[in-house]
């Protein structure tokens, strides 16, 4: 495939990529970024052109990850995996992976506290269940004791079983609180607060609070 490039042209219908064309044959496509450092009658050896082939790969890769990362924050572990099920070598998830942490678009501490601080506004969570998910995440066991560190796990049990309470409201005392217990313990509350957080709710609606 070596020979001089005799042509570079803009893809019609994706005007991000371009066509190299060698001896006036199509050779391959690459991003638009990477063929700007060509020129017409420039001559590539085939280790030259494996090269600008895997850079291309790289930078297509790249911007499907940035597309990915809009939809929520991702840990390393998230990103790596996503990269090598689309078959891409360890060194450019590496160079992909860097690339992204020193945009500041990777920081598994910063991920974490983003987890938990989403499941506590929506979903509230024990902190053995959020600490099984971050672990799924990838997320280190030392990030993870910190971001827990900021949890408030009395004030987040009351919240998740707030709707349950009012769904057991008709029981008796000692069902309303055995079930909501089990409600909260499903959800990685440990059982103390659990066992509190039920007697909590009762005393509400003894109230009418």
């Amino acid at each position: 495939m070596a020979g001089k490039i005799t042509a570079l042209k803009y893809q019609k219908k994706n005007r991000d990529r371009a066509s190299v064309f060698i001896e006036g044959r199509f050779a391959f496509g690459i991003p638009a970024i990477v063929v700007a450092s060509l020129r017409q009658g420039q001559f590539l050896s085939d280790a030259e052109i494996e090269s600008l082939q895997e850079k291309g790969s790289t930078e297509t890769a790249y911007g499907r990850i940035l597309n990915y990362l809009s939809y929520r924050p991702r840990s390393r572990a998230e990103l790596v995996g996503y990269l090598e099920k689309r078959g891409l070598s360890e060194a450019q998830i590496e160079a992909i992976i860097g690339r992204l942490e020193r945009a500041g678009l990777l920081d598994d501490e910063a991920f974490a506290q983003y987890w938990i601080e989403n499941r506590e506004r929506f979903r509230p969570r024990g902190a053995r269940a959020l600490r099984y998910e971050l672990r799924t995440k990838g997320i280190a066991d030392s990030l993870i004791d910190k971001a827990l560190a900021s949890v408030d796990a009395s004030a987040s049990a009351h919240r998740a079983a707030s709707r349950k309470a009012q769904q057991l409201n008709h029981l008796d005392q000692p069902t309303f609180k055995r079930k909501l217990v089990e409600y909260l313990a499903r959800r990685g509350f440990d059982y103390g607060v659990a066992q509190e957080t039920a007697e909590r709710h009762w005393e509400d609606l003894m109230t009418g609070d």
